[in-house]
């Protein structure tokens, strides 16, 4: 059993705890880090959680295994690198850190101490998604050419001025809290992203909410692979990955819906059981320390999901296609 301590008992929190609380074998979360325990009393006497005010506690305290982190975004590299020189595996919720060079350096943090670094990319086990590149790498659509993504959704008009409706926390638009989950779909089955292209705009939101609401970009993958994406947070919900290939395309809706359509004929839906993502994320993740192997999110592409997002910013702001290194 991977005993764990959560840095962040807010709504996400909370929503990871549940997932596994009294229900998995392989992982449980022992104690909270907040700034108030007095606010998370209830809930931590409910999952039999201890509460500290100090992420130090946890640091020190032998029967803490690995930490989650699920703070402000700025501060997860600060956070990573402590965990990781405090010899705690690490998970930490998307995105790694605000810039590549602060990712590289947290990666580099938990590759020198020697410990398991996990990435909160929950859609990486969405049914759908498993089985849509489980097809694509069967060779089900042929030679792949094309990726488009689509994540978007009405969450901008439900902010509140804290610090997840900045610029600073929230660049790129809705990329933060909604696209690099589908960015990191794309680049798990194209490869890594080499060019991007974007535009990133506050079209409706208003202060004092400080972030765009609606961003597009073009990408060029490293595999010649070419793809668009949006991510649009004053809209309907809609999340999808749409793959053409030499054979067909196959384009998943959701975490459930697939539909598939080769050269001839029609559509084909397939309909697909729901599975709970965070509780498998979290197990994963306690199967990844107990086999001393990598987790299955690539450091290398995590980076590069953060890359993309400085890429679009720096696209904006230029006007210009934007090379990763």
């Amino acid at each position: 059993m991977l005993n764990v301590a959560i840095y962040g008992m807010g709504n996400w929190g909370s929503r990871l705890i549940e997932s596994v609380q009294g229900k998995s074998s392989k992982i449980r979360f022992a104690c909270g880090i907040t700034r108030d325990p007095a606010a998370h009393r209830g809930a931590a006497d409910q999952y039999g959680m201890a509460l500290t005010s100090h992420y130090a506690d946890a640091l020190r305290d032998p029967k803490i295994d690995a930490v989650l982190i699920a703070t402000p975004h700025s501060l997860h590299c600060q956070h990573i690198v402590e965990a990781a020189r405090a010899g705690k595996h690490v998970f930490a919720e998307k995105p790694i850190t605000l810039t590549a060079a602060t990712a590289r350096q947290a990666v580099e943090a938990t590759q020198t101490a020697g410990v398991t670094l996990g990435l909160g990319f929950n859609r990486r086990y969405a049914p759908a998604f498993v089985e849509m590149k489980r097809r694509i790498q069967a060779g089900e659509i042929g030679e792949l050419l094309h990726i488009e993504g689509q994540h978007s959704g009405p969450s901008g008009y439900k902010l509140k001025h804290n610090w997840r409706a900045t610029r600073a926390e929230s660049p790129a638009g809705s990329m933060s809290p909604r696209g690099i989950h589908t960015l990191d779909s794309m680049i798990n089955l194209g490869g890594l992203v080499t060019e991007v292209y974007a535009h990133s705009a506050r079209r409706k939101l208003q202060a004092p909410i400080d972030m765009d609401d609606t961003t597009s970009m073009l990408l060029k993958f490293s595999s010649g692979i070419t793809g668009y994406f949006g991510t649009i947070f004053v809209t309907g919900e809609l999340w999808r990955v749409h793959a053409f290939g030499t054979h067909g395309w196959i384009e998943m809706r959701g975490d459930t819906e697939l539909i598939t359509r080769g050269l001839d004929g029609n559509p084909e839906r397939i309909e697909l059981p729901a599975v709970d993502k965070e509780r498998a994320e979290l197990e994963a993740f306690a199967d990844a320390v107990a086999a001393r192997q990598p987790y299955m999110v690539p450091p290398d592409q995590a980076v590069n999901g953060i890359a993309v997002i400085e890429a679009i910013v720096a696209s904006q702001e230029t006007g210009k296609v934007i090379t990763l290194a």
